[in-house]
């Protein structure tokens, strides 16, 4: 049975349940149809979307609201039951998943794609190469560098992750900067050659036309891990391969975390994604899917 096919059934069982509890009432949403809000991470924005305009392709009677904020933001309002569906770089710890277990809405957490953290210069720098320990040390202060180093803002999973390397609870030095937004980054490093900025791979892999040609204005450092017993030699640059072959070092999990508790649009959101058709989207936009999709190969006689 596919996806596909597996969603459309259970979009229908949801309906005639929903019908047979309380025929007098009309349910507000369904798998495909209604309205909900869920709560993404800002910075994997550009693969969401796509996933949504898809979605809504396929089901115009679904209507699913998808607020953008960083992780920190994004995680409250998911533990502050303003919403029920979240999407983002990490699972939840044992606390968090207590909270929702609380309210009788124990989360299903369930990954569904990798993104790769990307280093970008500008075009006009001679940065070509960086190990995995001199990150590190830049990130603590250990540098001897004038190299000005730019993310996107102090709430964010890429701010969470790099606390994570580097093993630094907090990211002060004079030469690390955070700004608003991932495209602020992608504009800083176009106006300055001394900077290094740290994106989210989905950023520059499939770039929508508002930010398209700062994406063509810089370029990505490779990045070597000296304790990768496989690959201390190498430098690797992110793509799909180097992802799946756990070349490139500097990689996360993308999850969603539903904590609905009913067969609604949410979880229908959320199914689709995980689908063959929606994680074919993650495919095409260069990130690397959960579950790789098989591919149909006909046969002329």
């Amino acid at each position: 049975m596919t996806n596909s096919l597996k969603i459309a059934l259970a979009a229908i069982t949801a309906v005639v349940f929903q019908s047979c509890q309380n025929k007098t009432k009309t349910p507000s949403d369904t798998f495909v149809t209604g309205s909900v809000s869920l709560v993404a991470d800002e910075s994997f924005k550009p693969i969401i979307s796509e996933e949504e305009y898809v979605f809504k392709s396929l089901f115009p009677e679904a209507k699913p609201n998808i607020i953008y904020k960083s992780e920190n933001d994004a995680l409250r309002l998911l533990l502050n039951d303003s919403v029920r569906v979240a999407i983002l770089a990490r699972s939840l710890d044992t606390g968090e998943i207590g909270v929702l277990k609380r309210r009788t809405l124990p989360p299903v957490i369930r990954a569904f794609a990798i993104d790769a953290v990307a280093l970008i210069v500008n075009q006009a720098s001679n940065d070509t190469l960086i190990t995995v320990s001199d990150i590190k040390k830049m990130l603590n202060g250990n540098a001897k560098t004038d190299k000005n180093i730019v993310f996107d803002n102090p709430n964010s999973s890429l701010v969470r992750y790099l606390k994570d390397l580097s093993g630094n609870k907090e990211l002060k030095q004079k030469n690390i900067y955070a700004l608003k937004s991932n495209i602020e980054v992608l504009k800083y490093v176009n106006e300055h050659p001394n900077a290094i900025g740290i994106v989210g791979f989905n950023w520059l892999s499939d770039p929508d036309k508002d930010y398209a040609d700062a994406v063509s204005k810089v370029k990505v450092i490779a990045v070597k891990d000296e304790d990768n017993r496989k690959f201390k030699d190498e430098y690797f640059k992110p793509s799909q391969s180097s992802l799946v072959l756990k070349q490139y070092p500097l990689s996360r999990e993308l999850y969603i975390i539903n904590s609905t508790g009913k067969m609604g649009l949410g979880t229908g959101f959320s199914e689709f994604v995980l689908s063959e058709r929606g994680q074919r989207i993650i495919l095409k936009s260069n990130l690397t899917p959960e579950a790789v999709p098989g591919r149909e190969i006909n046969i002329k006689h």
